[in-house]
């Protein structure tokens, strides 16, 4: 055998080496990522740190899913402005966050109740329930894509999420998914913020990208948080391309739910730009910078929140100033509650919320809310469910 054909053998023995270690890894991390989405059930006087929301499976849409799990009622001693058990429970109540910001870019705080106008369907409805969030906590779900693409990414994805969760409320509770092909839940909900951090360290990159699928489920979870105002954070740096659900499902179960949808977008928007090369799952595509900001911000206009956009990939500093505008926004809003006129009918309701005093300001809103109806009240599971 001449010395041309020893190397090609020595490469092609490499290369299959590499492979295997690789698959083992990944096989290996993934396993380790699924046993997670069963976390063992903590009788409630061994609990370390935060109190956690104990959490039998990822919600499923096959199921229905989350009914066993248990609603945890604010702590005592705790102040907070709630509206009344009374008040939530009229047929058609539903609650708005608002987010006012000036000519300046800053946010307007201070407002009293009699600033507001609120208006369902062009009709003006009484405000019922009326807070300033300047320490009101929250229910937040972190969702975290690993696709193979966001391999290079996944270190600034880190830090700046820890920064994030660092600047929450302490009464906050989280929980962080992983998702790749299928979500992956790494922490139920938790007060005990240095427990998500934590977890970050399982987050490894392989496989496709199912961001309906994931967004849905993380919004059947946080509705089981302990507040009554939640949000989503989604980190993500590519399009959707394993999700059983669509974009139009994903919107009708945010619309019912009044989760605001936070996104942070790595690379190009909507831009097409794979490559032939060696990525996590072998030789083939890879696809590169191509992130479906046109999704995230439909999903975020529709719930009142915003999209963050990163065109250059890797910039860690700006992603952690993202994550922060995140976390401080979320104690510069306003809460109001409504009741509908005709909560009989059920259906979808477009909102508006302006301030008259205050003619140039940009007011922010998610767009309607849906009404399960008297009659005919939506599965548990929330619309589309099977």
């Amino acid at each position: 055998m001449n010395l041309s054909k020893r190397w090609l053998v020595v490469a092609i023995i490499a290369f299959a080496s590499y492979v295997s270690i690789s698959l083992s890894l990944s096989t290996s991390l993934l396993a380790q990522q699924s046993e997670l989405t069963l976390p063992p059930s903590v009788p409630r006087n061994q609990r370390q740190g935060g109190s956690v929301l104990e959490v039998p499976m990822v919600p499923g849409r096959q199921t229905g899913g989350t009914e066993n799990i248990p609603r945890i009622a604010p702590q005592q001693g705790q102040e907070l402005t709630l509206p009344s058990r009374q008040l939530t429970r009229q047929p058609g109540y539903s609650q708005l966050t608002v987010t006012i910001i000036d000519q300046q870019g800053r946010y307007v705080t201070g407002l009293q109740k009699g600033d507001f106008n609120l208006y369902i369907d062009g009709q003006q409805r009484p405000i019922e329930f009326f807070r300033q969030d300047l320490n009101t906590p929250v229910s937040v779900g972190i969702l975290v894509d690993t696709s193979g693409s966001m391999e290079p990414k996944l270190g600034q994805a880190r830090t700046a999420i820890t920064e994030f969760v660092n600047d929450l409320n302490p009464r906050d509770d989280v929980f962080l998914f992983a998702f790749s092909s299928q979500p992956f839940l790494l922490q139920p909900f938790t007060t005990d913020h240095q427990a998500v951090i934590g977890r970050l360290s399982l987050l490894y990159a392989q496989g496709e990208t199912a961001i309906f699928d994931t967004i849905i489920d993380g919004l059947l979870m946080v509705r089981h948080g302990r507040w009554d105002k939640k949000a989503l954070l989604v980190v993500t740096d590519g399009q959707d391309n394993a999700s059983a659900q669509n974009l139009q499902q994903v919107v009708a179960y945010a619309r019912q739910m009044g989760v605001l949808i936070y996104s942070i977008g790595i690379g190009n928007s909507n831009v097409d730009t794979s490559s032939i090369g060696f990525g996590p799952l072998g030789f083939g595509l890879i696809a590169q910078d191509a992130v479906d900001a046109r999704t995230l911000e439909i999903l975020s206009n529709e719930t009142g929140a915003k999209t963050y956009l990163l065109r250059t990939i890797g910039d860690g500093a700006a992603m952690r100033e993202d994550c922060a505008a995140i976390s401080r926004e979320l104690r510069e809003q306003y809460t109001l509650g409504f009741l509908a006129s005709d909560p009989g009918r059920g259906g979808y309701r477009n909102v508006r919320v302006d301030v008259p005093s205050r003619p140039y300001d940009k007011v922010r809103v998610r767009k309607g809310v849906e009404l399960a109806g008297t009659e005919s009240a939506s599965a548990e599971a929330g619309p589309g469910a099977r």
